[in-house]
């Protein structure tokens, strides 16, 4: 049996650590999405889709399908799943690596207020400003629905569901964007203040900064803390490099 490398995926990083993966001969690699988003990027190797029925659910499936170790690549946000692939690492004996692209980080002209979370977030809106960009994804809009005196405009790849705010425009839209659009976006809109996750990378970073150069409010909402003893790599280089210490095809 070739060995076998679990990807916990839904990322850019995923997509390209799953390329890399499979152009090696005699290894066997699967992605598993889970399946929020209707139209998946392209992945190279097998693709699984849905979960897995919690930490339990996860340590059977590896188990069934003689997975030697895990990647999770997934969101820096999607800390159930994360937290599901450490337990069950930790109940089959697997070794698991974390990936993490780096945070973003304020520069000196910056206007950032970080938060622990949405709910925070929509406490602080009020006194920051008016008119809202929100881009923290389509999931979450219920900790904002009690703004009825703001105005969103909302940026999500996929409809977002309810409840949400009572003044709401939905932009369906997916990164890249460029600092040019997202100034264009900003001030055809008339927003005042920025919502975001720390989600890192570039591929919507543009809008902090074309929010900075407008002087802008950004509430930016922390990520949340890895499991404990769960450390994380920055890139896809250093996931190889660990994997190669731990597979052999």
């Amino acid at each position: 049996m070739p060995p076998h490398v679990l990807v916990l995926g839904g990322t850019t990083e995923a997509r390209a650590l799953a390329g890399e993966l499979s152009a090696r001969p005699g290894l066997r690699v699967t992605t598993s999405l889970a399946g929020r988003v209707s139209r998946p990027g392209a992945v190279a190797g097998e693709l699984r889709v849905g979960g897995f029925g919690g930490a339990q659910g996860l340590a059977d499936w590896l188990r069934e399908q003689r997975v030697d170790v895990v990647v999770d690549a997934t969101h820096p946000f999607a800390e159930t799943i994360t937290a599901n692939a450490a337990r069950a690492a930790t109940a089959t004996g697997l070794p698991l690596v974390v990936l993490r692209r780096p945070g973003w980080q304020p520069g000196p002209r910056d206007d950032w207020h970080p938060v622990p979370s949405l709910a925070a977030a929509a406490d602080l809106l009020p006194r920051l400003g008016h008119r809202v960009l929100l881009t923290t994804g389509r999931l979450g809009l219920a900790a904002f629905a009690h703004l009825t005196d703001l105005r969103f405009v909302v940026r999500s790849v996929e409809p977002p569901e309810p409840p949400m705010p009572p003044h709401t425009r939905v932009l369906l839209a997916r990164g890249p964007f460029t600092v040019a659009d997202e100034t264009a976006l900003l001030r055809d809109h008339r927003v005042d203040v920025l919502v975001t996750k720390d989600s890192g990378g570039a591929a919507t970073a543009a809008k902090l900064t074309a929010a900075r150069d407008l002087a802008l409010p950004v509430v930016v909402v922390r990520r949340p803390l890895l499991p404990d003893g769960v450390t994380a790599v920055p890139d896809v280089p250093t996931v190889l490099r660990r994997l190669d210490t731990l597979v052999r095809p």
